[in-house]
């Protein structure tokens, strides 16, 4: 998965810190295509030429934000698994529910992913790579936990269960559904069994 300093070439000097922060809850609050580098620049104090120095376009600050979420993503969740969930096996699995669940509770407009791919889906835009690498990247954690489980085909329930954690993030904010991820919990328990 690309990460922040790939996808800008080089380390970000403070200023492109701050912008790549102001980015960061903007796009996430407005949404991409609502925010504009003008505005990015203001709020973070600095000029549209250090936004473009630091970033070269909007695409790749986009590309970064979303390189940035998805490290942070993966911090959390594998700290939270290592937290509550230390050793291999069913729990393990279904700790990343848990996860999940806190996590979103801090986010009300859903998973920065599925709201980046709305905007950018189908184009060649650069965040769209990022936002696949991070699925895939969820599919195979789900693999390699299952695989640490009796089950017999961890590669295709791995497959399952990262089906039914991500309908649960559409389904629990588009949907309106409060208990998606804890119902999707207990269907994962199900099929772990």
């Amino acid at each position: 998965m690309p990460t922040t300093r790939s996808t800008v070439d080089r380390p970000l000097t403070p200023a492109g810190e701050r912008l790549l922060g102001v980015a960061t809850e903007l796009f996430y609050e407005r949404g991409i295509h609502a925010v504009g580098v003008e505005q990015i620049a203001e709020v973070a104090g600095t000029t549209k030429k250090t936004l473009y120095d630091q970033f070269r376009s909007k695409d790749r600050l986009v590309a970064a934000y979303l390189g940035r979420r998805a490290e942070r993503w993966r911090a959390f969740c594998l700290g939270f698994l290592d937290e509550h969930a230390p050793e291999p096996g069913t729990g393990r699995v279904l700790a990343v529910y848990d996860a999940l669940e806190q996590w979103h509770a801090g986010n009300e407009r859903g998973c920065a992913f599925v709201n980046a791919w709305a905007e950018l889906g189908g184009t060649d835009h650069p965040g769209c790579e990022v936002v696949r690498a991070d699925k895939r990247w969820m599919r195979e954690l789900f693999k390699r936990l299952v695989g640490d489980t009796p089950a017999a085909d961890a590669r295709t329930l791995g497959g399952q269960l990262h089906l039914l954690y991500e309908g649960a993030l559409v389904v629990s904010t588009a949907g309106g559904h409060a208990a998606a991820i804890e119902e999707a919990r207990v269907a994962a328990a199900r099929l772990l069994r």
